[in-house]
């Protein structure tokens, strides 16, 4: 399930977590690098030198997602899909849909019977 982002909700989220992981993919092989982005209030993510084999698939595929897992145990994580582009050897994701995300055995209570079947919430949610 992906919500559409409010920029300014996606920088007061990102605050809430700490380092993510960055995908990207030109082939079958999807990377994984830690990443410690710094979020703009205009719903993009800037990521400071992840390295020449990311900045290789983003040059064959600009579609990433950046994964912020739960600080505490069977917390929300924040999943980031968007469209990467590059700025020397930074990378700036422009968010295209965020959402906080828990699988439903981790929910603090009943799962709303309408959502994705987890317990997911929209970001500023």
């Amino acid at each position: 399930m992906s919500i559409p982002v409010d920029p300014a909700e996606l920088h007061r989220a990102v605050a809430d977590f700490d380092s993510g992981y960055l995908l990207t993919t030109s082939s079958p092989q999807v990377k994984v690098v830690t990443v410690d982005p710094v979020a703009g209030t205009d719903g993009t993510l800037r990521i400071t030198a992840p390295g020449k084999g990311t900045l290789r698939n983003l040059e064959a595929n600009d579609a990433v997602t950046v994964v912020f897992p739960p600080r505490e145990r069977h917390g929300y994580t924040l999943l980031v899909d968007g469209a990467a582009s590059l700025d020397g050897e930074d990378v700036v994701v422009a968010a295209t849909a965020a959402v906080l995300h828990r699988p439903a055995a981790h929910a603090d209570g009943p799962v709303p019977p309408d959502g994705c079947g987890h317990d997911c919430a929209p970001v500023g949610g």
